[in-house]
């Protein structure tokens, strides 16, 4: 009878031990870029006050349908964070005596109580690294910068989209949007490469767009391709020329650091609409194996100082890194991946506390050595090797002992050989290097 009990909350999931050291890797490489850009590891709570959650600033009424609520013995009122940006504006807020800027990078679960479909989880995993404190397009272009090392050592190849929200919302102003129907012309505009033109003006029909918008905005996208200098140009408001010198700078300071990696610039592209004040930028792979983004982020130069309230200025720029779509980015790619558990599988022979010492000694020296613990049969712990894909198996019996030596097995191979313990890091060191 099946029990009922044995199921995992809808949204959730559970990573077993293959797919888990994938994300792992994920995890550890990402870690060392964020580190190696002198960027500082920082762990928030996952319980928060509901009242900070729900603050005006903290994300609005759409976020806040989806934030889990609970409550403790002492009958407060708690949430499940939601995010990993009202965490890292709260720990500002709560140690004024903090070096600006401050570069600090989180990775953590997050929870959202939302819909769920392929990819979109209610708890996951965000990868975010934010420098709050520097009103400088340098902070920009090291997040890019940074960006295109992670993603080369994770082996993925990918190009970014850039825009700046002063430049699209003046654009809109000086073509006669209103405030008030901004944020649907921005959501159809965002659309325009998958769309095309006749589709933004039939989306912004279907969103109740008045026809004089709708002309207005249409007119715009036929005058041609819409590049920075031609903008710079055809608008005047200092919105515009604003967002177009920000972006000019930004696209200097990569050159001329010699950024390796493909920066597209996307006069359209909004991302969120409440919270971006600067440069906007999402992260695509070149192969389009996954369409979805899978990395983005941009300037927030407002929302903290207007979070706290404490009449101090904090610019911020930040970028967020979804390490379940790089997952299976990664996993689209099954030849490139090598993921095991142990490296070497030490068989004892009625030698089992010498084989522990060896196997202790092979840890040692940074080999990742699992011990053969159930007392099977040699052919036995051979199936179980090769069904764990452990490379290599070290047999080490009595006569082993007398000799000084082990026997080393290569289960690719097939083949085996006597090792003299005195070399036996060495050979096996090798025996790695060549699988």
């Amino acid at each position: 009878m099946e029990n009922s009990l044995l199921k995992n909350v809808k949204g959730t999931k559970d990573f077993m031990p293959q797919e888990q050291m994938l994300r792992n890797r994920i995890r550890r490489t990402l870690e060392e870029v964020f580190e190696a850009y002198g960027c500082k590891p920082l762990e928030t709570p996952m319980l928060s006050s509901y009242e900070l959650l729900a603050s005006k600033y903290g994300g609005g009424a759409e976020i806040l349908k989806e934030v889990y609520q609970l409550s403790d013995q002492g009958e407060r009122e708690l949430a499940l964070r939601y995010d990993l940006t009202v965490p890292l504006a709260k720990v500002v807020g709560m140690n004024p005596e903090m070096r600006l800027p401050f570069k600090r990078y989180e990775i953590g679960k997050v929870f959202r109580d939302g819909p769920v479909k392929p990819g979109r989880f209610r708890e996951f995993v965000q990868c975010d690294v934010d420098i709050v404190g520097s009103s400088s397009m340098l902070a920009e272009a090291e997040l890019i910068s940074m960006a295109f090392a992670a993603f080369e050592r994770l082996d993925l190849d990918v190009y970014i989209v850039v825009n700046n929200r002063k430049l699209l919302s003046g654009i809109l102003q000086e073509l006669g949007v209103p405030e008030d129907r901004a944020g649907d012309v921005m959501l159809s505009l965002d659309k325009l490469e998958k769309i095309g033109i006749k589709g933004v003006l039939e989306d912004l029909r279907e969103r109740g767009v008045e026809d004089a918008l709708i002309e207005a905005v249409g007119g715009f996208l036929q005058e041609g391709e819409a590049t920075l200098a031609r903008l710079e140009e055809r608008f005047s408001s200092e919105l515009v020329q604003e967002g177009v010198q920000e972006l000019k700078q930004l696209f200097s300071y990569l050159q001329g650091s010699h950024v390796t990696g493909e920066v597209r610039f996307q006069p359209f592209l909004a991302r969120g609409l409440g919270i971006y004040t600067g440069t906007v930028y999402e992260i695509f792979l070149q192969d389009q194996s996954i369409t979805s983004s899978i990395g983005s982020g941009g300037r927030y130069d407002r929302i903290i100082g207007q979070f706290l309230g404490d009449g101090r200025e904090y610019p911020a720029v930040g970028i967020s890194f979804g390490q379940d779509v790089i997952l299976t980015a990664l996993t689209l790619k099954p030849m490139e991946i090598n993921e095991r558990t142990a490296d070497i599988l030490v068989v004892p022979m009625g030698t089992e506390a010498l084989s522990l010492g060896l196997a202790n000694r092979l840890r040692l020296a940074g080999i990742k050595t699992e011990l053969e613990l159930s007392g099977r049969k040699l052919k036995k712990a051979l199936d179980y090797a090769n069904k764990e894909q452990i490379p290599l198996v070290l047999i080490y019996g009595e006569n082993e002992v007398e000799k000084g030596a082990v026997v080393l097995r290569d289960m690719r191979k097939g083949d085996e050989k006597t090792v003299p313990l005195a070399l036996l890091e060495q050979q096996i060191a090798d025996a790695i290097t060549n699988l």
